[in-house]
């Protein structure tokens, strides 16, 4: 059981926005958009938002509530079984958080970059070590964050943090309307054309910038519930998130699409848009290098936060059901996901390290990051809603419950399904631009879940019994 807390209700609020609003509410989201018909992109997007991503949302943190435990603990507590799952949803996340970290490095070697007034480019950036050695300096600073605690660590990170990142976004959009491509950009966003909402495809899309932009389906915000107050408001508590993330998303968008139309770049790119194409058209601007480092500022950020609530999932796991304290339980996890992104961080160095001539990270977001948190997300919406018989989680999901239960789970198997078999566009993919669809991807993604599976089924054996704690 959980001591800790979070201070205060808009602490958590601060938190949670904090772990959704990531790289994939700012470049990702403005690359999907671009290329799934700007405006009409919304249309399924706000339906899946509301519609899915809600009702999960609120399932997670009423199970973290109830329970006042971790990922793993929680599967536990439904079935002894179950723990394996549990241990096969904190390891996808870990996963997904070692080539995160590598992006978030990148990001914060941009703004150095364009703070000592240099505006390195990708090609530069890359054909030496300090890639690598950024993802050094990102690891360590998220490991850093999560060893202070919750309220010491995480809570007082966005509660600087998200304020910044909304601040940036607002000022960069105010001045984005300046700019000569202002108006396309506006027609672009908010002018649909209907016709293309028969395109599965585009449904495809939404649900998986949905679900991978509000952290929904990975454990983060079971875990972050497990830290809120009886008295919060659960579902007022998801519809605030979600606003928050999907503000966040349309600001990107708007202060993105018109320094791409003002300077006639393509809008479907994704990190090439971010660490190619934007710094070229930063380079001319009047006042270039303040637009530039504002927004790797506001990246950096948001990455960092969202980096700090993927490796909370495994810290929590670790020390509720070890006998490790939170400080060695992060140094070990840090060093663990270290080992599992040095190969992502070295694909893009001098090195070049590929497999089959596909770059480690690229690889790793082809396989573990398209699949592995829709699984997730499976697991948790049929162990917690048809597995488990828990009143307090039923009655906070009241209304919303037959949308948990039979209309999430098929959506989530459907939208995967379909992009296993070719037929949708990359729907929690992170990477966007120069996205393949190869068999080493599945083959990948069915090696990783294996492995990632058995661990946890030994786990399940050798800590099957956690270390008690009182309340804090």
């Amino acid at each position: 059981m959980s001591p800790e807390r979070w201070s205060s209700g808009p602490g958590f609020l601060l938190s949670a926005v904090g772990a959704a609003v990531g790289l994939g509410n700012i470049w990702r989201f403005s690359a999907v958009l671009g290329a799934n018909g700007g405006g009409a992109y919304l249309v399924p997007y706000l339906v899946a938002a509301f519609g899915l991503a809600v009702p999960m949302l609120v399932l997670e943190l009423a199970v973290g509530r109830t329970l006042r435990s971790d990922v793993v603990s929680a599967f536990r507590s439904v079935d002894a079984d179950y723990t394996a799952l549990g241990w096969l949803v904190v390891g996808g996340v870990l996963l997904v958080l070692s080539y995160y970290l590598v992006l978030t490095g990148w990001v914060f070697g941009f703004l150095l970059s364009w703070l000592g007034g240099t505006g390195t480019t990708f090609a530069t950036f890359t054909a030496g070590w300090l890639p690598v050695g950024y993802f050094v300096v990102a690891t360590v600073l998220t490991g850093v964050v999560v060893a202070r605690g919750v309220r010491g660590g995480i809570e007082r990170l966005s509660n600087v943090v998200m304020p910044t990142v909304f601040a940036l976004l607002l000022s960069l959009a105010v001045y984005a309307v300046t700019l000569p491509g202002w108006e396309r950009a506006l027609d672009f966003l908010v002018t649909p054309d209907l016709t293309v909402l028969a395109d599965p495809g585009l449904w495809s899309a939404a649900v998986g910038q949905v679900f991978f932009s509000l952290s929904v389906g990975q454990g983060i915000m079971l875990t972050y519930g497990s830290y809120v107050d009886e008295g919060a408001d659960l579902l007022r508590s998801s519809l605030l998130i979600t606003v928050a993330d999907i503000a966040a998303a349309l600001l990107a968008g708007f202060v993105i699409f018109p320094i791409v139309f003002s300077f006639g770049l393509a809008p479907t790119l994704g990190t090439e848009l971010a660490f190619t194409t934007l710094p070229a058209a930063f380079a001319p601007m009047g006042i270039g290098r303040v637009v530039a480092v504002a927004f790797f500022g506001l990246l950096f950020f948001a990455a960092l936060s969202s980096s700090v609530a993927l490796l909370e999932v495994g810290v929590a796991a670790a020390t509720n059901t070890t006998r490790l304290g939170r400080g060695r339980a992060t140094l070990l996890l840090t060093a663990g996901v270290f080992l599992a992104g040095l190969p992502s961080a070295l694909s893009y160095s001098p090195l070049e390290l590929a497999v089959a001539g596909t770059p480690v990270l690229d690889l790793v977001d082809e396989s573990v990051g398209t699949y592995a948190l829709p699984v997730s997300a499976v697991l948790i919406a049929l162990v917690f809603v048809h597995g488990a018989d828990f009143d307090p989680v039923r009655d906070e999901l009241g209304r919303l419950l037959p949308l948990v239960r039979y209309v999430i789970p098929p959506a989530l198997v459907a939208v995967t399904g379909a992009k296993a078999a070719g037929v949708a566009r990359p729907a929690w993919r992170l990477l966007v631009d120069g996205a393949r669809d190869e068999p080493l991807a599945l083959v990948a993604t069915t090696v990783a879940l294996a492995a990632l599976g058995a661990v946890g089924w030994l786990l399940r054996a050798r800590l099957s019994y956690p270390r008690r704690r009182g309340r804090g």
